[in-house]
């Protein structure tokens, strides 16, 4: 912090600032990558996803969970089937987690 003695006081909160900011995103890019993707974490959406029941808090959690890895089901021509099937296009909307575009 000895740089901060030669800037102006606003010049230095600014900067201060946005270092916090940096800190914050690559933070949050590191949970990202730290996901594991794997397809049975889904399992409390099963019933939702078979059947049309609304989804549980557990399942959005997980689908939430899971967003950074629904592309790759998607491609995957084990799960293309059931990933993009209606009941599970309508438990992504009642989760709040858009079907992704890939």
């Amino acid at each position: 912090m000895w740089w901060c003695w030669k800037m102006k006081k606003g010049s230095c909160a600014s900067l201060l600032c946005a270092l916090v900011v940096v800190v914050v995103v690559l933070a949050e890019a590191r949970v990202t990558e730290a996901v594991t993707c794997n397809p049975l974490e889904l399992r409390p959406c099963l019933g939702a996803f078979t059947s049309g029941q609304p989804p549980s808090a557990g399942c959005c959690d997980k689908v939430r969970e899971q967003k950074p890895c629904l592309c790759g089901y998607i491609k995957n021509p084990n799960l293309k089937q059931f990933v993009n099937s209606p009941n599970t296009r309508k438990v992504g909307a009642a989760c709040g987690v858009p079907f992704p575009t890939c």
